[in-house]
């Protein structure tokens, strides 16, 4: 299928490209599956599809008040931001609740009604300067995160500041699972790196043999298709980072 959208339709399609079954491809299919894996890898942690960006729930349990830990879904590979922490038994405080009486809410309530008839330029800097303010004196809430850990430490006082039940809430990096999401098989650099990989595999397994002869007397030859093999995945991966890798980011993880 030209269009692979699953696993084995991928394979398929890399093998044909390679000659199959015209050509005997002397890879295993272990060896094939493991190639499949490791171009997912590479798709994942450099092309700009291979991950979303989303907000990342999480009820608060006995267990993380008590530990300062955080579990994450192995599929969170970076956590770039903490959402500010609120909680229903405070009331008071910008980054601890929000009532009647707080700054935030008498700017909006005095100020937010005759926006669209004056400049809001008045508005936009109070609000910059409360938010400077509030990093001076609160700051941001410190966390680590480690994806082989798949946990997030948040050092905060978490008796304080939440209760069991509540979310708190991660701007996070979540890959994107090819299962969930057939398009990345069909993916163009995809099909370029798995083929590429394949390439490589049944060169380095020829090699071992030289001028390795075929049924019906055709001699392949095994160091020839892994050098050739070689520098199309140098080629592709260079031009992975080069063109479809994002922008670097200020991430955790």
């Amino acid at each position: 299928m030209a269009q692979p959208t699953s696993r084995s339709e991928l394979r398929d399609y890399c093998l044909r490209k390679l000659g199959f079954p015209v050509i005997d491809i002397n890879v295993d299919e272990d060896q094939l599956e493991d190639r499949i894996d490791d171009a997912l890898q590479l798709f994942r942690e450099y092309h700009y599809d291979g991950t979303t960006q989303e907000y990342l729930g999480v009820k608060v349990t006995e267990s993380m008040r008590k530990n300062n830990i955080v579990p994450v879904p192995d599929s969170i590979i970076g956590v770039s931001r903490l959402l500010p922490v609120s909680s229903g038994n405070i009331s008071s405080g910008t980054k601890q609740g929000f009532n009647i009486f707080d700054i935030n809410y008498q700017i909006r309530l005095n100020d937010f009604y005759n926006l669209t008839s004056s400049s809001y330029t008045y508005y936009v800097i109070a609000r910059e300067h409360l938010s400077m303010l509030d990093m001076i004196v609160t700051g941001e809430i410190p966390y680590e995160f480690n994806k082989k850990t798949s946990s997030i430490k948040v050092f905060m006082d978490w008796g304080g500041r939440t209760s069991v039940g509540e979310y708190i809430v991660f701007q996070a990096t979540r890959i994107v699972d090819p299962d969930s999401y057939e398009k990345v098989f069909n993916d163009v650099w995809v099909k370029e790196y798995t083929t590429a990989l394949f390439k490589r595999q049944w060169g380095a397994n020829l090699s071992k043999y030289a001028n390795y002869t075929l049924p019906g007397g055709l001699v392949v030859n095994g160091e020839k298709i892994l050098m050739d093999a070689t520098q199309d995945v140098l080629r592709l991966e260079e031009h992975l980072r080069d063109t479809y890798e994002a922008p670097p980011m200020m991430l955790v993880g």
